[in-house]
């Protein structure tokens, strides 16, 4: 096999792996919080909202550490690590083991998501990097959409502790794999070294802001700490923009925001992760929860049109856009998935089937595989070869933390939606109106509607850096 199409095989596996189990975890919650003692709506929240943030937080770090010390061996690291906290999950007994194993797993997550796209950018050549990550990028979000599918199969047929035992014997063959086939041919920079005071101000700030606005709608915090803790994150996170301006080796190179193609590709990713990361998180409630009440298996199959669309149109669009650009292909994709966005906006009531939901999730899913990996690969493009590692760490950050703050700012808008015993009731897994009858389904179905709309605003903003990213040179090397 050649080399490239080994790294593809690797890192796919990586990437598939990490991004699976983020959403195998969301279909099972429901679960989890009624069979896991001393659940409760924190930890059901924490246990998602835990995982992204450990990998938003150290992919920035894990982006460096491979540029100095090489990116295969914290690749191959990073399988080790993700195995280790899939099989530690498997065994919590507690909601506070959970989330604590799940940053775990989450340190690794960041090591393969920090290192895939660079190793896979190393590996080919400019005129076949978009299909190339075309492949990967469908690998991430298939892998996270069909984690519904795999972990609603796998919840209700042996019990929810096998989404995490599953990755075991995968994670110990790519253990293998990654250290048998994968060779470092990228040059590696000994002499920069850790930037500690970004890496602690860029925690620290987005931890206590996350605290924040998840704690307080849930009444977990008072007034007085939610103000605390969000200016404390605010100015933390302020510390860590003064600090990458000034420290001789950022961590987060702002610099490489002077090129238009790299600040339009990361402007675009961090609002349309921001507007999607949790789209998941709130179709799942809202099909296994009030109305519809389904099994997770049932919520995981109403949402099979996500992935297959997504998976169609991914590959096509990264062959496309190292032919033609990736300027069109990713405004394109951005515009579909707000349309998409625009009509469950509409459409989500306590009535819907699922050929009325059909449309709005095929919109959605090709929007995303049109628009994925002709935007990463303008990025990686766009620096020079020994800044990969830093720009795809900058890169995935943006996008998890998109993601993040999209949990959170959900979380925000259910929460002052409804009182906070039908909140309770959802997120614990006992909001079913049959069995519950103080839940009403009114205002629960409007703050969906209003998580929808302004989702659909964001990826309109997004599509101005989008369309103004100039045109790219894809002879670049």
């Amino acid at each position: 096999m050649k080399y490239s199409w080994v790294v593809l095989s690797v890192t796919t596996v990586g990437t598939l792996m990490a991004s699976l189990d983020t959403n195998i975890v969301v279909i099972a919650l429901p679960t989890i919080a009624r069979q896991l003692p001393g659940e409760t709506v924190v930890t059901v929240l924490w246990t998602l909202i835990g995982y992204s943030l450990v990998t938003a937080t150290l992919l920035l770090s894990f982006g460096r550490l491979a540029d100095m010390h090489g990116r295969v061996r914290l690749f191959t690291l990073g399988f080790a690590i993700f195995t280790f906290g899939s099989f530690l999950c498997g065994f919590s007994q507690t909601g506070i083991e959970l989330v604590g194993f799940r940053m775990v797993q989450a340190t690794g997550a960041a090591l393969l998501f920090a290192n895939s796209a660079a190793l896979v950018t190393d590996a080919f050549p400019p005129d076949q990097r978009g299909m190339a990550l075309g492949i990967n990028q469908v690998s991430i979000v298939v892998g996270s959409v069909s984690g519904l599918v795999v972990g609603g199969t796998l919840t209700s047929l042996v019990g929810w502790r096998w989404i995490f035992f599953v990755n075991v014997p995968i994670g110990i063959f790519a253990v293998f794999w990654a250290r048998w086939r994968l060779k470092e041919i990228a040059t590696v920079d000994h002499v920069q070294g850790i930037d500690w005071p970004g890496n602690l101000s860029f925690a620290g700030g987005l931890t206590m802001v996350l605290a924040g606005v998840t704690l307080y709608p849930l009444q977990a915090i008072s007034t007085m700490w939610f103000v605390l803790l969000v200016v404390a994150g605010v100015s933390s996170l302020a510390t860590f923009v003064w600090v990458e301006r000034h420290v001789a080796s950022p961590m987060f190179d702002l610099s490489l925001f002077k090129v238009r193609m790299f600040a339009a590709g990361n402007i675009s990713i961090f609002l349309n992760a921001l507007a999607r990361g949790a789209f998941t998180f709130v179709m799942v409630f809202y099909l296994q929860g009030p109305p519809h009440d389904l099994s997770a298996l049932s919520a995981g199959v109403y949402l099979i049109p996500v992935s297959l669309s997504l998976a169609l149109t991914a590959p096509a669009s990264g062959y496309l856009s190292d032919r033609y650009g990736a300027r069109p292909f990713a405004t394109a994709g951005l515009l579909l998935t707000a349309s998409g966005f625009a009509i469950l906006a509409v459409q989500t009531g306590a009535t819907t089937t699922f050929w009325t939901l059909f449309p709005a999730l095929v919109l959605i899913g090709a929007g995303f595989g049109i628009y994925a990996s002709p935007n990463r690969s303008s990025i990686m493009n766009s620096v020079p070869p020994n800044r990969r590692g830093v720009a795809s760490g900058m890169s995935t950050t943006l996008l998890t933390s998109g993601n993040t703050f999209s949990f959170a700012f959900s979380i925000a808008i259910l929460s002052a939606a409804m009182p906070l015993a039908t909140i309770v009731a959802i997120f614990t897994g006992t909001g079913s109106v049959a069995s519950n009858p103080a839940i009403t389904v009114g205002p629960f179905l409007r703050a969906i509607h209003t998580v929808f709309t302004l989702s659909a605003i964001l990826l309109l903003v997004a599509v101005i850096p989008s369309a103004l990213r100039g045109k790219e040179n894809r002879r670049a090397a």
